[in-house]
C-alpha cells in the first residue's frame, strides 16, 4: 500500500495508510469517544482464538508430562510454571488461594504474551488477506479494516484489567467477609472515626479505579506505540525507489525492521510479565488486613 503511493500509483498517503491500519473492524461506527454498543470484532476474534490456543498448549504440556527426561517443550513449560509459582508464593501467602491464583497468573502471562506476539507479524499480512477476502465477498476492499494486535486495543486491555479488579473484589469478600471488607472500606487508611469515613471510602474507591486504569493503560500504551513504530518502518520500505535515497530507505527498512522486531520480543515478554506480576500484587493486597 505504501509502496504504491511512493511509486505514484494512486495509493494512500502515509497518513491514510496509518489511519487505515489503526481502524478496527467494528459492528458499527463509534458515536463519541465512549460507546459500549461498539464491538471491535477483529480484537475480539483474535483474543478468543489466542486464548484457546494458549489453553491448548498448556493442556498439551500437562497431558504429555513425564517423570523422565522432559522434551524441550515440556521443559520450557515447566520452567514457566515454576517461575510463576515462585512469584505467587512470594506475593500471595495464602496457600489455599494460590491453588487458583497461580494457574490464573500463568494463564494471564501466556495469553497476553500470545496477544502481544501478534505484533511480530508483518503489518500488511493479515490486512491484505482480509481485504482480498472482503473484496471476493463483493464488498469494497478499501473499507476492509483489520487490526491483529488485541493488546493495542484499549477495550481489550481494560477488559483484562477489569477481570483482575473483579477477582480482587471477590477475594476481598472471601478473605475478610462482607462485613470485614465494608468495615475496611470506611476505616482505612486514615483510621476508624466517623468523621474520616467519607475520606477513607473515597480513597479506597480512587485506589481501585487508579489500579485498574493504570493496569490496562500501561499494556495498551506500550503495545500501541510498538504497533506505530512498525507502521513507520513499513512506510520506509514502501518509499523505496531506484535512487540513492530510495535504496537507502529500503536498506534502512530491513535493518530497522529486524532490529525493532528483535527488541520487541523483549517488550512483548516484559509486558506480559508486568501484567502478570501486577495481577498477583493486586490479588495479594486483597488478602491484607488494615
Amino acid at each position: 500500500m505504501a509502496a504504491e503511493n511512493a511509486a505514484g500509483h494512486g495509493g494512500p498517503t502515509a497518513g491514510e495508510y496509518i489511519v487505515h491500519h489503526l481502524t478496527h473492524w467494528r459492528n458499527k461506527e463509534l458515536v463519541g469517544p465512549f460507546d459500549l454498543s461498539v464491538i471491535n470484532i477483529d480484537s475480539t476474534i483474535f483474543t478468543i482464538l489466542l486464548g484457546v490456543i494458549g489453553c491448548f498448549l498448556l493442556w498439551k504440556a500437562a497431558r504429555k508430562a513425564t517423570s523422565g527426561v522432559p522434551g524441550r517443550f515440556q521443559a520450557a513449560v515447566e520452567i514457566l510454571v515454576e517461575m510463576v509459582d515462585a512469584q505467587a508464593k512470594g506475593i500471595v501467602h495464602n496457600a489455599e488461594s494460590r491453588k487458583l491464583v497461580a494457574p490464573l497468573a500463568l494463564t494471564v502471562f501466556v495469553w497476553i504474551f500470545l496477544l502481544n506476539a501478534m505484533d511480530l507479524l508483518p503489518v500488511d499480512l493479515l490486512p491484505v488477506i482480509w481485504a482480498w477476502i472482503y473484496g471476493v465477498a463483493g464488498h469494497d476492499a478499501h473499507h476492509a479494516y483489520m487490526r491483529s494486535v488485541p493488546t493495542a486495543d484499549l477495550s481489550i486491555t481494560m477488559g483484562l484489567s477489569m477481570g483482575v479488579l473483579i477477582t480482587c473484589l471477590v477475594y476481598n469478600v472471601k478473605i475478610k467477609g462482607v462485613g470485614g471488607w465494608i468495615h475496611e472500606l470506611f476505616t482505612a487508611p486514615f483510621g476508624n472515626h466517623w468523621a474520616l469515613y467519607p475520606f477513607n471510602f473515597l480513597m479506597q474507591v480512587i485506589e481501585f479505579v487508579a489500579k485498574t486504569v493504570s493496569h490496562g493503560m500501561r499494556l495498551f500504551g506500550n503495545m500501541y506505540a510498538g504497533e506505530l513504530i512498525f507502521l513507520l518502518i513499513a512506510l520506509m520500505g514502501g518509499a523505496w525507489s531506484l535512487s540513492a535515497t530510495g535504496i537507502g530507505l529500503a536498506i534502512g527498512h530491513i535493518i530497522a525492521g529486524s532490529a525493532w522486531a528483535i527488541f520487541h520480543i523483549l517488550i512483548i515478554t516484559l509486558q506480559a510479565f508486568v501484567f502478570m506480576m501486577l495481577t498477583l500484587v493486586y490479588i495479594g493486597q486483597a488478602h491484607d488486613h488494615h
